[in-house]
């Protein structure tokens, strides 16, 4: 490993490009085999994940080295080349919405580019596609700094995952065009052909725990899953279905979701749309984040780089924020919902399922609790409205109530809102779906709510001793037993999901207790691996 070192650092400064540098899979690609490295340990550390990933994911352990631009945009150009020397560039792409160098949110066109920078780039992959001699749909990738500098980052000789936003704003079939390419066919078009019409969004939504490190992978099976395809200009690129099985041997892709218009607040909005109407169950999965990231601020004004994620949330992903009228709009919602469910036993079993107010009144006095706050609610219904008073102020909600249906399309105030209803249950807990973020919420009456008080807390799991798998996956690596003593920060294991590694470190200075699994071994989500004293 010393001779790896020295290695490394003889290339790093014979390129004369110092740290930081970016340790790469040569066979790589999807931000698997990559790490940054600041300094010599990081360099040694990155090689070892670097090698290891690259050979289970491309059966290939070779590594390349180059510098790594502090803040960038990853910016992509879509080329496409015949067999008659003739090349055209469509186009770019920009990918800077990222996590673990993994690409989440892309679109087509950049809002950085000028048509001028557009160009230069462009041309200069059609020079490098030529140079080659290639042939079929390629991309060339670039990292641009704050001052348009452009930098050759790599080129993928495939089908790029997000190549749908460069169809939906030049109108061409890419996989068309790659099988006419290997007929033979020359390209019909010309450079001056190639158009940019409109503005299209691609998000990618996966089976991941957006709170675990903006995504750690989540397995399972498709109890439940419907796409939004009656919505207007919506596409849906997956290769799944309801009861298909997620599991760790693959990537945790679920779709491709795609909305197009005529400019990109129009396409925003309509991916915002779709996300609210995307329904799936039995899978934890990204749509909360992906979410929040379309209607960040900084996002909309176009404020990106590869940083995005972790300059935006330093302490992880959280969900949706709630302020004091997106809660209102929670509690009033959750209340009417919960009402309806016992107007509706009552209208069938002639009976309510929970006690909270005589049926024969149209006014309630209900509890609603959220997080650790209890809230007073005050709701009356009229036909299919109610109004909701809450938290000093009054919310109407209403909406056709389809008990049975996931989908709760209400009107609050006037504003529409998709909610989803994930479960409902005669105790009054509920769990909605809101804005993108999963709320629980428990609506009690107000006898309820003041016996409950007295109930004892559940004590939490003391988390300093133990460690427990953060994901469902492989251990790939053991590095401590019983007896030895670990720093705070040290590798305790490796655990492999999705052809990715992650190195689980403990927490603080402690003697290792018990180890409770063994490389080799698959693990799920939560399952203890190792006790602390």
């Amino acid at each position: 490993m010393d001779l790896l070192n020295q290695a490394f650092q003889m290339l790093i400064a014979g390129v004369g490009c110092g740290y930081p540098v970016m340790i790469k899979a040569s066979a790589g690609g999807g931000g698997k085999g990559m790490r940054i490295a600041w300094n010599d340990e990081e360099t040694r550390e990155g090689f070892r994940f670097s090698s290891q990933e690259a050979a289970s994911s491309f059966g290939d352990d070779r590594l390349l080295i180059e510098k790594y631009i502090d803040n960038p945009r990853h910016i992509e150009i879509q080329v496409l080349a015949d067999k008659h020397g003739n090349v055209l560039w469509l186009n770019e792409r920009e990918c800077s919405i990222q996590r673990r160098n993994q690409k989440v949110v892309e679109e087509a066109p950049s809002m950085f580019l000028d048509a001028d920078t557009r160009r230069v780039m462009g041309e200069q992959a059609v020079q490098l596609a030529k140079a080659v001699k290639y042939s079929s749909a390629g991309t060339v990738e670039f990292l641009v700094d704050s001052k348009k500098n452009f930098y050759f980052l790599e080129m993928n000789t495939r089908l790029q995952v997000e190549h749908p936003v460069t169809e939906c704003i030049t109108g061409l079939d890419l996989v068309e065009q790659m099988i006419r390419i290997a007929k033979g066919y020359q390209l019909q078009q010309k450079q001056e052909d190639i158009p940019i019409n409109g503005w299209a969004i691609e998000s990618r939504v996966y089976a991941e725990d957006p709170f675990k490190s903006f995504g750690l992978p989540s397995i399972g099976r498709l109890s439940q899953y419907q796409e939004p395809l009656k919505l207007s200009h919506v596409r849906v690129d997956s290769g799944i279905e309801e009861g298909s099985d997620i599991n760790i041997y693959y990537d945790p892709m679920i779709s491709k979701l795609v909305t197009y218009g005529a400019t990109r607040a129009e396409a925003l909005a309509r991916m915002e749309d779709a996300l609210d109407n995307y329904v799936i169950r039995g899978v934890t999965h990204n749509i909360p984040l992906l979410r929040e990231i379309i209607t960040h601020p900084r996002f909309v004004s176009g404020d990106i780089s590869t940083n995005f994620l972790p300059e935006v949330y330093p302490e992880g992903f959280k969900g949706h924020h709630l302020d004091e009228d997106r809660c209102r709009e929670l509690l009033a919602s959750a209340a009417a919902l919960h009402v309806t469910s016992q107007l509706y036993s009552h209208k069938i079993l002639g009976t309510q399922r929970v006690s909270s107010a005589p049926m024969d009144q149209n006014n309630w006095e209900l509890c609603v609790e959220l997080g650790q706050e209890l809230h007073d609610i005050e709701i009356s219904k009229s036909g299919n409205s109610y109004i909701v008073k809450v938290d000093g102020g009054q919310v109407e909600v209403c909406g056709d109530w389809n008990l049975a249906s996931p989908l709760l399309p209400l009107t609050i105030n006037g504003t529409c809102r998709m909610l989803q209803c994930l479960s409902k249950e005669s105790s009054g807990n509920i769990v909605l779906q809101y804005m993108g973020t999963l709320f629980k919420v428990r609506v009690l009456s107000k006898l309820t709510a003041k016996l409950n008080s007295y109930m004892p807390e559940k004590v939490s799991e003391d988390t300093s001793s133990i460690l427990r798998s953060p994901m469902p996956g492989t251990v790939v690596a053991m590095s401590v037993k019983p007896g030895d003593t670990v720093a705070d920060g040290q590798e305790i294991c490796v655990i492999e999901a999705m052809k990715m590694q992650n190195s689980l470190t403990a927490v603080k200075q402690a003697k290792v207790k018990s180890v409770h699994c063994q490389p080799g071994e698959t693990v799920g989500e939560g399952d203890l691996l190792v006790e602390l004293e």
